[in-house]
This record gives C-alpha cells, sequence and structure tokens, in this order.
C-alpha cells in the first residue's frame, strides 16, 4: 500500500512543479526590467546608455576615462580629416596657405593617433580656416559625426600631454554599437537591465535574438537628421528611415510592449530647423522654420504609426514621447525621472499584476 500510494497521479506531480515555475517566472518578471533600446543607426542610443550609465551607477573612473582617450583623439582625426576631403568634393577651396595643412591632414591613419603639438596646431589652423567652415556648414550633403564641433573646439585642451577625458568627453565620444551591449542597475527594489544593439542595418539581424522578455522600448529617433541620407544607403533618408523601423516595431514584434519614444538631438535640431525648411523630408509640412511645431510634427508622425488597442477600455496609451538631448546630462536626468513610473507600471503589466 506503502509504495502503491507514492506512484498516485504522477500528473499532479509535473503540475505542481510547472505552477511552482511559473510562480517563479512571475516573480523574476516582478524583480526585473528589462529595457530594449533601439534605433537606427546615429540615433544617439549609446549616447543614452553612457549617460544612463552615470546617473543610476555612477561617473567613469579615472582609469575608465583613460581607456576613452584613444577614441577622443581617433574622434578629433576622423572629424578634420573628413572635412578635408569633403571640402575636395564639394569644390569648396581652403585658403592657400593653408592647402599644405590639409594636405598633411589627409595622410593622417589610425596609426598616428599621438596628438602631437604640430598636428595639434595644424588642426587648430584649418578649424578656423573659412572654407572648412563653410564645409561643416554643408555636413548633410555628405557624411559627418555629429560631435565634431566638440571635438575641434576642444583641441587645445584634449592635445595637453598631461591631458585625461573628463565624462562629458566620453559623453561625446562616437563608437558604432556592433553586437549587443548591457548596462545593469536598480531602480527601487527591481534590477534593470539596458540592452543597447547596434543600429546600422547590418547590425539589425541581432535585434530579434534580444526581444524575449521585454518589460518595455526606448526607442530613439534623431530629430535633426531629417535632410541627411545613411551611412550605409546614400539613397535613402535617416528620419523615414527611423520611422520605418519604429512602424516594424510596433505594428510586428511589440504590439501591446510599453514604447518609450525619444526624440533626440534636440540641440542640432533647434539650430538646423532655423535654415533648413522640415518640407525637404515632408512635403505636406507646412510649419516652417519653427522648432516647436517641426517637433510636434514629427512626434505625431511617429505615434500615427502605433495601432495599439487598450483592451480594458481605459484609453490606456503605451507610447510615452520625450523630447532628449542626449549629450545634456541634466536633461537626461529629467526625462530619467519622468519615465521611472512608466517603467515601473510596464514591469507591473508585464508580471501580470495590473
Amino acid at each position: 500500500m506503502g509504495c502503491g500510494a507514492s506512484n498516485q497521479n504522477p500528473g499532479a506531480a509535473i503540475t505542481k512543479r510547472i505552477d511552482l515555475q511559473l510562480k517563479e517566472d512571475k516573480r523574476r518578471l516582478e524583480d526585473e526590467i528589462k529595457i530594449l533600446l533601439l534605433g537606427a543607426g546615429e540615433s544617439g542610443k549609446s549616447t543614452i546608455a553612457k549617460q544612463f550609465k552615470i546617473i543610476n551607477v555612477g561617473e567613469y573612473t579615472e582609469d575608465e576615462l583613460m581607456d576613452w582617450k584613444v577614441v577622443v583623439l581617433d574622434n578629433t582625426f576622423f572629424s578634420i580629416k573628413t572635412l578635408v576631403l569633403a571640402s575636395e568634393k564639394l569644390g569648396v577651396p581652403i585658403q592657400p596657405e593653408n592647402q599644405a595643412l590639409a594636405e598633411r591632414i589627409k595622410e593622417l591613419t589610425p596609426l598616428h593617433i599621438t596628438l602631437t603639438p604640430e598636428i595639434a596646431r595644424d588642426i587648430k589652423t584649418l578649424w578656423a580656416d573659412p572654407g572648412i567652415q563653410e564645409t561643416f556648414s554643408r555636413s548633410s550633403e555628405y557624411q559627418l559625426n555629429d560631435n565634431t564641433k566638440y571635438c575641434l573646439e576642444n583641441i587645445d585642451r584634449v592635445s595637453a600631454p598631461n591631458y585625461v577625458p573628463t565624462q562629458t568627453d566620453v559623453i561625446h565620444c562616437r563608437v558604432r554599437t556592433t553586437g549587443v551591449i548591457e548596462t545593469n542597475f536598480e531602480l527601487g527594489k527591481r534590477k534593470v537591465r539596458l540592452v543597447d544593439v547596434g543600429g546600422q542595418r547590418a547590425e539589425r539581424r541581432k535585434w530579434m535574438s534580444c526581444f524575449e522578455e521585454v518589460t518595455a522600448v526606448i526607442f530613439c529617433v534623431a530629430l535633426s537628421e531629417y535632410d541627411q541620407k545613411l551611412a550605409e544607403d546614400e539613397t535613402t533618408n535617416r528620419l523615414q528611415e527611423s520611422l520605418g523601423i519604429f512602424e516594424e516595431l510596433v505594428t510586428k514584434w511589440f504590439l501591446k510592449t510599453t514604447i518609450i519614444l525619444f526624440l533626440n538631438k534636440s540641440d542640432i535640431f533647434r539650430e538646423k530647423i532655423k535654415k533648413t525648411d522640415l518640407s525637404v523630408c515632408f512635403r505636406d509640412y507646412d510649419g516652417g522654420l519653427n522648432y516647436e511645431k517641426g517637433v510636434a510634427y514629427i512626434q505625431n508622425k511617429f505615434l500615427s504609426l502605433d495601432k495599439f488597442i487598450d483592451e480594458t477600455g481605459n484609453g490606456r496609451t503605451r507610447v510615452f514621447p520625450h523630447v532628449t538631448c542626449a549629450t545634456d546630462t541634466n536633461n537626461v536626468r529629467m526625462v530619467f525621472e519622468a519615465i521611472k513610473e512608466t517603467l515601473i507600471n510596464a514591469n507591473l503589466a508585464a508580471a501580470g499584476l495590473i
């Protein structure tokens, strides 16, 4: 009898194990927030990730800062060399007395990573050249990093013998994201995993491997890229590319997931729209050279793509837009404070608690 009783109803034991696993999965979902950081290349995703690290984990240590020194120097070299080559391509003349400097800069390679006083003087002189400044003003006609002005205006400081990068220098550094990079921190009692995946087309096939158990998606859009083409496809407008990616995400992959929309690079957009009308990208835009109207138009373009239906009938939305400047720590700090409740509510919804 005793032996027989121990073998009764094996299905009940299986059911119990399943119930325990479900409870464990639910507890884990309650305790962890997984944020997927998505967007097209050059949208500022990785800068947002660095800011979240500074805000929630702590500033970069001196050793970590020194690790970024080579990137600062590489960005500086790349910026001035790109401007010199672009001036030739656009037919913008450089002052005759600076032609020899331009030729020396063109010969620079990543191997010339030591910023000597002579090279620093050449860079500073060329950056002040009227032809280079005109070329810089026409950056939408070729591929130029957004941190170019920052790098070249700080040439005296970064070329000093005892130079140590600052937190702000790291924020402005440009490194193409390849693969998947995680930043971990805590939000109250919850653990947060911020997953940053490369945004260029070649990197996007890696996105799907990160789609499981996502609490919320932060989608970054560069407002300022409405007159620029993709680095990997110079026939496609960058902002139109972002709209296409966003539409696929909200209509195919994340039908009910909370979406936090970062309308990023607002500082660059504010200056650009004073001169370049948004109608170069959207023919029906009639708001003129107006920052607020431009932002509102782009925001509505993205929001109109979401077809989410609130099954509870309470009118709940699931896309939360925020205008951001990823290089401004104070701005990102305020935005992060604003999205905390959104993230917690998304976490509770994912766990089935609301």
